[in-house]
């Protein structure tokens, strides 16, 4: 039997589940000392050989293994196989007496445990089990012991156990050879032994497989040579067999031990305090199966050389191993291409020079430590290296190529110094870099996080520290890309100058000359947000260069590290949109400047990892595109960052905004694209829109401002002429006209000239012409002239018409005149012009409408013609009358026709008949029918009934069955009586009419009597009754005549004697015949009617064979004999049935036999017995059964026999074996005895009276022996009895043999928890009486793997470190009095023991709860010291969740804020007058957390208002509007102050504009030169105000159609312009208005002036005239864009309009530009007019 070896969790490796090493590997601390080693081998020799095993617990370490011996049956019973290997040692160091040199480790540890993994059994066996345990967890990756290199020693072949198989182990623990040859050994086999416990450990080659791993151990049979390995494995482990040893030849396999103290005492106290505390790493997997020709094993052969003959390198190889030798160069190496493990451990190799291994491509696991290497820089990149030791070498750095899957890297006891070239790791999860100089480096874990990244689990062998991965988040994102280069590591405050300036050192002499480079910074990346780049290249002052610095940008995205950057397709602006995929990933961009066209070298920038987004999108830029022209589309166009939201439709609407007033909604323009309308002209469009996502997040709204939307040209289309062509109609000329607001347009007619065809003009001023007799027969012209509001006229568009025809016949006053009802005569008047009524026609028709609507819906009732009158036919009831009149000269031509309506629907007569009468025969069965007619509009559904009447001038009964019927049969019900019909007309609308009766004359009359049907009824069998079954018709039937007749076979009929009634039965005398019956109907007044004769049935058959009576024959008494006597009839008697039934008293029915006899048996007692006697006759027909039932059976007399007393066993049931006889058997009397001595059968008779040796110890059949019945005599006294409490003779029978103790076994195992780590282990004990049960106690773990604790043999059991995360089970051996052992029963599993859990004492949170400061929440842990413990050693994180009142200015409940899970909270707008709070909650190793402990703040107040990113929108020049906005912050935003103001461009004075405190300034013509500058002053809705903020735009240029007036006219140097001069020098409501005179303004280079033009009656007259020498200037209105004023002096002055805007900004401008030399900037400048 094999039990699992039990490990302590110190010494176990995690390792995930499924996998398997290929080849040894073991991984320890510390450095085997000279002085270490003597002390293990004194230690070693000093202890016992552990040559015998205990009884009790199995100690750790100690493996316990059903074996193979040769020769033996063990082997042949197991049925498994052992797996012998090669042995790896000469036959010279296997006689060898001497030590060898302790094996050293080759990731720089003291050697310990090494691991030995076992290979997959190719047996069925362990296929099986490994299918069980494939789903476990994580199975820890075990150390084996110290392995004995010898030639030939056999492998132990393991199989899976349970808990339960724990104790078969104990009662076959197989004694080792050396306990039983211990004093018959030679000094050779001692010395052997001794050999075998001092010679030190190396370790064990492993094996592959992806089951669990099961330990093994083996010693040779000869006792010469041994190997000892310690492997783990769990309760339940698949067969394996090891593939470390193999021999042609078959030894035989025992089981042994190692002393704990001799084994790991020792070298556990050569150990530092590190080594006791070091957690061990996880080394990466080989899944491969390790054969020996993937294998070669050559340690300590001192080789010098790879290429030596003798090495036998092969591709084919996989695992090599190659420690302890002379090796100084890799040359032949490179042939290995499939190795996968490669130690080269402890040779002499310095580097460089590893170029060889870059053919290694399948290497996963290298080993290079304790070797003098220098450099790694010649390593090559191994795509599948995952574990690499260079530990004791002479490393000063890990430069090295970048090793993608690498996950351990041991570079520990070596001379690193910087971190500089440190190679990209991105799958490195453990780092080891212990006793280096480095490690004075400050901060040096928080430099791996860096450098290593999130993949980084461990460093220096320990849980990276909470403290260091926060630090690490300080650092600035270049911060890895420096420490490759380099840069030396400082604080985090520094960090961000300090990395920037060690950059700037390498970039400074690649910068464009004359430049500086300040910034070179990325915004904190979001997903699918805008990510912009900042570098910032200064010009230096001293530079004289005016060339324009150009950058190009280039994006990369790298790894979660900066290191691995590929360029992003596409990506080459300032701006990059990090995608969905880019989350966590680090981006990079490459900044190239370029001066005067020559590129220099880049610099670069690194951000931080791409956050996700906050799904709630933003709108970057809004444009709208289109040509703002009066009729043209304008589309909308929104660049949004979708922010991590799915794109979607998003809101738009579109604004109108006229002169100096607030924008409007346009309503019905919510799409992308407008078109401009009328309405939209000379105003601003604003296009607004909303970006919504799918998930219906809504972003902020932004909006577009346009300039003036201009009017488009006057223009006309679609020029069409309404009316006829005709004499006397007056037609209208209409056109669709476009281009701004109409003015007076121009209208014209012409009419065209017959002799030339020429249009000469009419009419003028009107788009309507009426037709008189001079245009018959020609055609007019209609011609359109659009003219705007501002009297520009557009090209004219005409029309033609048709030709003038003359107008024809009309007739008016058409008239309908009669009264309008069903067959009146109407007639139809009218009076007609140009034709005669003679000759006109008419033609009738009929509507449903009193509107006419058209000649299609008319139906017509006449042919037209000459005759007006018309009688109304029935088919135009309830239509009205059309008449059309159509009006025609006497030579044919016809007018238009006239139509006519009735004014009200064709009217009928009442309803009513005008005949009604019944024909037919009036006899039964005749069919009579009625016939009338109906007058009356068209009839309805008019009223039918028929009458039955006893007397002719009687009331009649109606039959309701006829009602609405024309036709009535004549029934039975009706003879004798008189018949009448009814009929009441009613029109279809409903209206009733007068009824009218017609009563016939004549009574109805009967039918002739007769028969219809006849037949007979009836079974054709003996002794039934035949019945006659027929139809009667003809009146009322009386007493018919019946006659039964018989036939023979020959066809001779006799009458049947007395049969005459309508039913007969059948006698004997007709069997054999048919019979029939012939009938003669007789009605009730004796009219006789025709015989019929029915069929013939038959022949007769005779009746069913019968018993007469039944009884039983025989006692009813339980065993006796029962038979019947049965009288039979019916023929002869034949072969009759007899079944037997047993009746129960619940009624059901149980068939015993059939036949003429029954013994009636136990069974039958107390029940009835039935009989069924069914009658066959000779021919084998069946007749009636008859049952018989009996009395209750009686029982017999009771008798009991056979009794048996079987082998009796303690706590074993009794079951002593017996017959009765004799009814139903009662309990009976039953008595046990128990007698130490057996007694003869002479003494059991008067067992009642036996001495005092004989005791009763029972009453009742069965008996269970107690531990006092064992080894004495049970006998067994039984009196039987029956149910109704008589007795029989009394039976006593004695055992063979004493009663035998039960086995010892154990039940009700558990564990109890007494106290805080205090554990009691309890059972009930059974089988006997207990000698020294053993008791022993478990570690099981999270995999389910149990480890037996060493030393803890009694029933209580104290808790330890290792024994947390954990459960407990207790074990339980019973062992009986005489030495029987029983079966191991373990309790069950414990809960997990785990340590007290972390609890924080208080929250302390710092910072002031005001909107926008910075919250920090900060944990107290407990100053006892088991709390101080618990957070030292099992604290894994703390988790911070920040929450926020749901309700304003209450704090009752609390609601998650979902993204704030970190210890600091920056303080939001919306928590404004909320209270917040943070919980923690600190969670240990074991998975647990700690109640939350929380802090809440008081209300948030809202923070001092406060505007940025402030900006003014607009295009630039003067006629735009411009728009101030900002990101406000500081509570809820009241009404903030903004103020426009102009500045000169190099004035530092600012001239307020009055008036303009809105968010939006239309600039005019007097900003042209100047900056815009908005001061925003930020107020709280509470009226605090904030500082104020200031923004300018460039100097606003003038608009280009303005600006290319202005310099035409300016070139001219003389210009005049038609202007409008207000005679009223106060504004009117509505200006321009009866108060506006013309005035021409002529300015030159000297002067301007204002002249009056002349009339016919004046000269031109000059009102206002002068230079621009001051105080001369030119005034605008705020709030007209058509007026300006002109200002001489103090006295002279004159205010103008214009047209339009456009031209009251060249006036302006022209006499700016022409008076110049008078301001103090020149007005060519700002227009940039060269001069």
């Amino acid at each position: 039997m094999e039990e699992p070896l039990v490990q302590s969790s110190e010494d176990s490796l995690e390792k995930p589940p499924n996998s398997g090493i290929g080849e040894p590997f073991s991984v320890d601390d510390f450095e085997v000392k000279s002085q270490e080693s003597e002390s293990l081998k004194a230690s070693k020799a000093g202890k016992p050989n552990g040559s015998t095993l205990p009884r009790g617990p199995v100690p750790t370490g100690v493996a316990k293994r059903k074996t193979e011996i040769k020769g033996s049956s063990i082997a042949s019973s197991t049925g498994m196989r052992s797996t012998l290997t090669k042995s790896t040692i000469s036959s010279t160091s296997r006689s060898s007496g001497s030590v060898p040199v302790v094996r050293r480790n080759s990731t720089g540890g003291l050697p310990e445990k090494p691991v030995s993994l076992t290979k997959r059994s190719d047996s069925g066996d362990s296929s099986v089990a490994g299918r069980k345990t494939s789903s476990s967890a994580l199975e820890p990756v075990r150390r084996s012991l110290p392995e004995i290199r010898r030639s030939s020693v056999p492998s132990i072949v393991t199989r899976p156990t349970n808990r339960t198989s724990i104790s078969d182990v104990r009662k076959s623990v197989p004694m080792s050879p050396f306990a039983k040859t211990s004093k018959t050994l030679s000094s050779s086999d001692a010395s052997k032994q001794d050999y075998l416990r001092k010679t030190p450990a190396r370790p064990s080659p492993p094996s592959v497989s992806s089951t669990k791993r099961v330990p093994s151990v083996s010693l040779d049979s000869t006792g010469s040579s041994s190997v000892v390995k310690k492997a783990v494995g769990k309760v339940s482990s698949p067969s394996v067999r090891s593939p470390s040893i193999s021999s042609g030849s078959k030894g035989g396999s025992l089981s042994t031990s190692l002393d704990k103290s001799s084994n790991l005492s020792s070298r556990r106290k050569t150990g530092s305090i590190e080594s006791r505390d070091s957690r061990l790493i996880m080394l990466p997997q080989v899944e491969v199966k390790a054969g020996d020709d993937v294998r070669l094993d050559l340690r300590g052969h001192r080789i010098r050389s790879l290429n030596s003959g003798g090495l036998n390198l092969s591709p084919n190889l996989e695992f090599v191993y190659l420690r302890d030798n002379l090796l100084s160069t890799l040359d032949g190496i490179e042939i290995l291409k499939r190795v996968k493990v490669l130690d080269l451990s402890f040779n002499d190799f310095k580097g460089p020079g590893f170029e060889p291994l870059e053919n290694c491509k399948a290497l996963q696991q290298l080993y290079l430590a304790g070797n003098q290497i220098k450099s790694l820089t010649s390593l090559p990149e191994l795509p599948n290296l995952e574990f690499l030791s260079v530990a004791q070498n002479k490393l000063k750095s890990l430069a090295m190529a970048s090793q993608p899957r690498l996950q351990v890297l041991a570079a520990s006891k070596n001379n690193i110094l910087t971190l500089k070239g440190f190679p990209h790791l991105p799958a490195l999860e453990h780092l080891r870099t212990e006793e280096n100089p480095i490690l004075k480096m400050t901060h040096l874990q928080a430099a791996a996080i860096l450098l290593v990244g999130p993949t980084l689990k461990k460093f220096n062998d320990r849980d990276l520290s909470r403290e260091e991965i926060v630090l690490a988040k300080r650092y600035p994102a270049q911060t890895a890309l420096c420490i490759r280069g380099g840069w030396e590591f400082c604080r985090p405050d520094d960090a961000l100058d300090s990395t920037f300036q060690f950059l700037l050192e390498q970039w400074k002499e690649q910068l464009p000359p004359g430049f500086l480079l300040k910034e070179a910074s990325i915004e904190q990346p979001f997903e699918e947000d805008a990510c912009c780049c900042n570098f910032d290249f200064v010009k230096d002052e001293a530079a004289g260069s005016d060339a324009k610095l150009l950058l190009k940008y280039q994006w990369f995205i790298g790894e979660k590290t900066p290191a691995n950057f590929r360029v992003i397709p596409g990506a080459t602006q300032k701006v990059y949109w990090p995608k969905r995929e880019d989350i966590g990933r680090i981006l990079k961009v490459e900044c190239t400047p370029v001066l005067a066209q020559t590129e220099y070298s880049t610099v670069f920038a690194i951000s931080a990892p791409v956050s996700p987004g906050t799904g709630h999108p933003k709108v970057l830029k809004i444009e709208i595109h289109g040509d703002l022209v009066e009729g043209n589309p304008v589309k909308g166009y929104a660049e949004v960052a979708w922010c991590g939201g799915t794109p979607g439709k998003g809101v738009s609407s579109w604004l109108r905004r006229r002169w100096n007033s607030s924008p409007v909604v346009i309503v019905g323009a919510e799409g992308e694209e407008y078109r401009l309308t009328l309405d939209d002209v000379d105003s601003c469009l604003v296009y607004m829109y909303t970006p919504v996502t799918e998930e219906g997040a809504k972003g902020e709204p932004q909006y577009a401002i346009t300039d003036h939307v201009k009017a488009a040209p006057p223009s006309v289309n679609n020029i069409q002429i309404i009316g006829d062509s005709v004499e006397g109609i007056t037609i209208r000329g209409v056109g669709a006209y476009f281009g701004g607001r109409e003015g007076p347009s121009k209208f014209e007619w012409l009419r065209e000239d017959k002799d030339t065809g020429e249009f000469v003009l009419v009419s003028t001023g009107t788009n309507e012409y009426a037709l008189t007799r001079e245009d018959i027969g020609r055609r007019l012209a209609f011609v359109y002239i659009p003219v705007n509001f501002e009297g520009h006229e557009g090209k004219s568009m005409s029309r033609v018409s048709e030709i003038v025809k003359q107008a024809p016949p009309r007739v008016t006053n058409v008239k309908i005149i009669g009264e309008l009802k069903e067959g009146s005569k109407v007639t139809v008047t009218g009076i007609v012009t140009g034709g005669t009524e003679s000759s006109s026609r008419v033609q009738w028709f009929k509507t449903t409408s009193a509107t006419l609507q058209a000649e299609n819906g008319l139906e017509a009732l006449s042919a037209a013609k000459i005759a007006k009158a018309f009688r109304i036919p029935l088919g135009a009831v309830g239509y009205y009358i059309v008449a059309k009149f159509t009006p025609m000269t006497p030579d044919g031509e016809a007018g238009e026709p006239a139509y006519i309506v009735s004014d009200r629907a064709v009217g009928t007569l009442p309803p009513s008949l005008n005949f009604l009468s019944i024909t037919g025969d009036y006899s039964e069965g005749g069919l009579l029918t009625a016939s009338y007619g109906y007058i009356g509009g068209h009839e309805g559904k008019s009223i039918y009934n028929w009458y039955l009447h006893e007397a002719e001038n009687g009331s009649g009964s109606l039959m309701p069955e006829l009602s609405g019927h024309l036709q009535y049969r004549i029934t039975k019900e009706a003879i004798g009586k008189f018949i009448s019909f009814t009929c009441t007309p009613v029109r279809d609308d409903g209206t009733v009419g007068e009824s009218r009766t017609f009563l016939a004359q004549e009574r109805v009359r009967p039918g002739s009597p007769r028969f219809l049907d006849l037949q007979i009824v009836g079974s054709t069998i003996e002794g039934t009754t035949l019945n006659v079954e027929k139809r009667y018709w003809g009146g009322e039937e009386g007493e018919s005549v019946y006659c039964w007749i018989r036939t023979s076979s020959d066809g001779n009929r006799n009458e049947i004697t007395g049969a005459t009634s309508p039913s007969y039965m059948l006698s004997v005398d007709d069997i054999g015949y048919f019979v029939s019956v012939s009938c003669e109907p007789v009605r009730s007044d004796w009219a006789h009617g025709p015989t019929v004769i029915s069929e013939q049935v038959g022949p007769i058959v005779p009746g069913l064979p019968t018993c007469h009576s039944l009884e039983f024959l025989g006692s009813l008494v339980e065993g006796e004999h029962l038979s019947c006597i049965a009288s039979y009839g019916g023929g002869v008697k034949g072969d009759c049935l007899f079944e037997w039934f047993r009746v129960k008293n619940s009624g059901i029915r149980e068939k015993l036999k059939s036949g003429e006899f029954l013994d009636l048996v136990f069974d039958d007692v107390g029940e009835c017995i039935e009989l069924v006697y069914t009658p066959v006759r000779n021919d084998g027909m069946k007749g009636k059964p008859m049952s018989l039932m009996s009395n209750t059976i009686a029982p017999g007399d009771p008798v009991g026999f056979d009794l048996v007393i079987p082998d009796c066993y303690e706590a074993e049931t009794v079951v002593p074996q017996k017959r009765y006889f004799g009814g139903k058997e009662s309990t009976g009397e039953y008595i046990w005895y128990r007698t130490k001595n057996k007694l003869d059968i002479s003494y059991l008779t008067g067992i009642n009276d036996a001495s005092e040796d004989v005791c009763i110890c029972g009453k009742t059949l069965l008996y269970i022996p107690s531990i006092e019945d064992v080894g004495a005599y049970l006998a067994l006294y039984w009196l039987p009895t029956r149910a109704d409490g008589k007795v029989g003779k009394p039976l006593v029978s004695i055992c063979d043999a004493p009663v035998s103790p039960a086995l010892p076994v154990v039940s009700n195992v558990r564990v109890k928890e007494v106290s805080a780590g205090i554990y009691l282990g309890e059972g009930e004990y059974f089988g006997g009486y207990e000698g020294l049960s053993l008791f022993s106690w478990y570690r099981e773990t999270d995999e389910g793997t149990i480890t037996l604790i060493n030393g803890a043999n009694s029933k209580t059991y104290e808790v330890t470190d290792e024994d947390y995360n954990s459960c407990l089970l207790f074990g339980y051996t019973p062992i009986r009095s005489d030495s029987v052992v029983g079966e191991l029963r373990l309790s069950e599993a414990t809960n997990v023991v785990l340590p007290e859990l972390p609890t924080i004492e208080m929250l302390v949170m710092t910072g002031k709860a005001v909107e926008g400061d910075l919250l920090t929440a900060i944990e107290v842990m407990p100053k006892s010291e088991s709390q101080q413990l618990v957070w030292a050693k099992y604290k894994k994180d703390v988790r911070y969740h920040w929450f926020c009142s749901a309700e304003m200015m209450n704090c009752r409940s609390f609601e998650l804020l979902p993204s704030q899970q970190s210890c600091s909270y920056k303080v939001r707008f919306e928590d404004i007058g909320r209270c917040l709070r943070c919980e923690c909650i600190v969670t240990d190793v074991f998975g647990r957390s700690s109640q939350s402990a929380y802090a809440e703040t008081d209300f948030v107040v809202p923070g001092i208002p406060r505007v940025d990113k402030l900006e003014i929108e607009g295009r630039g020049f003067h006629t735009n509007l411009y728009a101030v906005r900002g990101i406000y912050s500081g509570g809820k935003e009241g009404k903030s102050k903004i103020q426009w103001l102009r500045s000169m461009v190099g004035s530092p004075d600012l001239i307020s504009i009055p008036g303009e405190t809105g968010r939006m300034y239309e600039a005019n013509v007097d900003d042209v030169g100047y900056r815009l500058v908005a001061i925003y002053t930020p107020v709280r809705e509470d009226g605090v105000e904030g500082h104020p903020s200031s923004v300018s735009t460039e100097p606003i240029g003038v608009e280009p159609d303005v600006l290319k007036d202005v310099k035409m006219k300016l070139d001219l140097g003389s210009v005049k312009f038609e202007v409008l001069c207000d005679k009223d020098r106060f504004p009117k409501k509505v200006p321009g208005l009866g108060n506006l005179e013309r005035r021409i303004l002529e300015v030159n280079r000297k002067r301007a002036k204002v002249v009056k033009p002349g009339s016919k009656t004046s000269f031109p007259t000059t009102e206002i005239r002068g230079s621009y020498a001051p105080p001369f200037h030119v005034e605008l209105f705020r709030n007209d864009q058509h007026r300006l004023r002109l200002v001489v002096d103090g006295e002279n002055e004159v205010d103008l309009m214009v047209q339009t805007r456009h031209l009251r900004d060249v006036i302006v401008l022209v006499i700016r530009g022409l008076a110049q030399r008078f301001n103090s900037t020149s007005l060519n400048s700002l227009l940039k007019i060269e001069t």
